[in-house]
Protein backbone atom coordinates (compact mmCIF):
# COMPACT_ATOMS: atom_id res chain seq x y z
CA UNK A 1 0.00 0.00 0.00
CA UNK A 2 1.33 3.42 -0.97
CA UNK A 3 1.57 5.76 1.98
CA UNK A 4 0.81 9.47 1.94
CA UNK A 5 3.30 12.20 2.74
CA UNK A 6 4.29 11.54 6.37
CA UNK A 7 3.37 14.32 8.80
CA UNK A 8 4.72 13.49 12.25
CA UNK A 9 3.27 14.32 15.64
CA UNK A 10 5.02 14.65 19.00
CA UNK A 11 4.32 11.17 20.39
CA UNK A 12 6.31 9.16 17.85
CA UNK A 13 9.25 11.58 18.12
CA UNK A 14 9.37 11.10 21.87
CA UNK A 15 8.88 7.34 21.51
CA UNK A 16 11.79 6.95 19.08
CA UNK A 17 14.13 8.69 21.55
CA UNK A 18 12.86 7.19 24.81
CA UNK A 19 13.42 3.43 25.05
CA UNK A 20 11.09 3.35 28.07
CA UNK A 21 8.18 4.80 26.11
CA UNK A 22 5.35 2.29 25.61
CA UNK A 23 5.39 3.00 21.85
CA UNK A 24 9.18 2.84 21.39
CA UNK A 25 9.29 -0.43 19.46
CA UNK A 26 6.40 0.62 17.23
CA UNK A 27 8.12 3.96 16.53
CA UNK A 28 11.41 2.25 15.66
CA UNK A 29 9.59 -0.02 13.21
CA UNK A 30 7.74 2.89 11.59
CA UNK A 31 10.83 5.09 11.26
CA UNK A 32 12.50 2.23 9.43
CA UNK A 33 9.69 2.14 6.85
CA UNK A 34 8.91 5.84 6.36
CA UNK A 35 10.34 7.94 3.59
CA UNK A 36 12.09 11.05 4.85
CA UNK A 37 11.88 13.91 5.33
CA UNK A 38 8.98 13.63 7.72
CA UNK A 39 7.02 16.88 7.70
CA UNK A 40 6.25 18.60 10.97
CA UNK A 41 5.76 22.00 12.56
CA UNK A 42 7.60 24.02 15.18
CA UNK A 43 4.84 23.41 17.75
CA UNK A 44 5.51 19.66 17.54
CA UNK A 45 9.26 20.23 17.89
CA UNK A 46 8.62 22.44 20.93
CA UNK A 47 6.48 19.77 22.59
CA UNK A 48 8.99 17.03 21.79
CA UNK A 49 11.96 19.03 23.12
CA UNK A 50 10.02 19.76 26.32
CA UNK A 51 9.03 16.12 26.86
CA UNK A 52 12.57 14.73 26.36
CA UNK A 53 14.37 17.58 28.15
CA UNK A 54 15.39 15.39 31.10
CA UNK A 55 16.84 12.64 28.91
CA UNK A 56 20.58 13.03 28.31
CA UNK A 57 20.85 14.71 24.91
CA UNK A 58 17.08 14.54 24.44
CA UNK A 59 16.33 18.02 23.11
CA UNK A 60 19.52 18.01 21.08
CA UNK A 61 18.47 14.73 19.46
CA UNK A 62 15.19 16.30 18.30
CA UNK A 63 17.06 19.23 16.77
CA UNK A 64 19.60 16.89 15.18
CA UNK A 65 16.74 15.20 13.30
CA UNK A 66 15.94 18.58 11.78
CA UNK A 67 19.61 19.27 11.04
CA UNK A 68 20.06 15.89 9.31
CA UNK A 69 16.96 16.40 7.20
CA UNK A 70 14.99 13.56 8.81
CA UNK A 71 12.42 16.14 9.90
CA UNK A 72 11.39 19.13 7.80
CA UNK A 73 9.52 22.10 9.23
CA UNK A 74 6.89 22.58 6.53
CA UNK A 75 4.54 25.04 8.16
CA UNK A 76 4.42 28.76 8.82
CA UNK A 77 2.03 29.60 11.63
CA UNK A 78 1.93 33.30 10.83
CA UNK A 79 0.51 32.57 7.37
CA UNK A 80 -2.06 30.09 8.74
CA UNK A 81 -3.22 31.76 11.96
CA UNK A 82 -6.80 32.23 10.67
CA UNK A 83 -7.44 28.57 9.79
CA UNK A 84 -5.58 27.45 12.96
CA UNK A 85 -7.79 29.66 15.14
CA UNK A 86 -10.92 28.23 13.50
CA UNK A 87 -9.73 24.65 14.05
CA UNK A 88 -8.92 25.29 17.71
CA UNK A 89 -12.33 26.92 18.25
CA UNK A 90 -14.11 24.05 16.47
CA UNK A 91 -12.40 21.43 18.66
CA UNK A 92 -12.29 23.47 21.89
CA UNK A 93 -14.24 20.72 23.70
CA UNK A 94 -11.41 18.19 23.18
CA UNK A 95 -9.34 20.63 23.60
CA UNK A 96 -7.15 20.81 20.49
CA UNK A 97 -3.52 21.77 21.07
CA UNK A 98 -1.69 24.21 18.83
CA UNK A 99 0.48 21.34 17.56
CA UNK A 100 -2.57 19.24 16.65
CA UNK A 101 -4.20 22.20 14.89
CA UNK A 102 -1.01 22.79 12.89
CA UNK A 103 -0.89 19.12 11.86
CA UNK A 104 -4.52 19.13 10.76
CA UNK A 105 -3.88 22.28 8.74
CA UNK A 106 -0.77 20.70 7.23
CA UNK A 107 -2.97 17.81 6.09
CA UNK A 108 -5.26 20.31 4.39
CA UNK A 109 -2.32 21.92 2.63
CA UNK A 110 -0.60 18.62 1.73
CA UNK A 111 -3.56 16.75 0.30
CA UNK A 112 -1.84 13.35 0.09
CA UNK A 113 -0.65 13.23 3.70
CA UNK A 114 -0.83 10.86 6.64
CA UNK A 115 -0.32 11.77 10.29
CA UNK A 116 2.07 9.55 12.22
CA UNK A 117 0.77 9.78 15.79
CA UNK A 118 -0.11 8.00 19.01
CA UNK A 119 -2.94 10.50 19.68
CA UNK A 120 -6.42 9.03 19.19
CA UNK A 121 -7.87 12.55 18.84
CA UNK A 122 -6.81 12.35 15.20
CA UNK A 123 -9.70 9.90 14.72
CA UNK A 124 -12.02 12.78 15.72
CA UNK A 125 -10.37 15.66 13.86
CA UNK A 126 -11.41 16.37 10.28
CA UNK A 127 -9.60 18.21 7.51
CA UNK A 128 -11.49 20.52 5.19
CA UNK A 129 -14.49 20.29 7.48
CA UNK A 130 -15.55 16.67 7.03
CA UNK A 131 -12.71 14.57 5.62
CA UNK A 132 -11.12 11.94 7.84
CA UNK A 133 -7.40 12.34 8.30
CA UNK A 134 -5.34 9.29 7.31
CA UNK A 135 -3.32 8.18 10.34
CA UNK A 136 -0.62 5.69 11.13
CA UNK A 137 -0.93 4.69 14.80
CA UNK A 138 0.13 1.82 17.02
CA UNK A 139 -2.51 -0.88 17.39
CA UNK A 140 -4.82 -0.43 20.36
CA UNK A 141 -4.05 -2.70 23.30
Amino acid sequence: MKRGTPVIDTGPLVAILDRRDQHHQWAVEQFGKLKTPLLTCEAVLTEACFLVRRMPGGSAAVLEMVGRGTLKVAFQLEAEVGPISKLMARYANIPMSLADACLVRMCELHTNSEVITVDSDFHIYRKNGRQAIPVLMPPRR
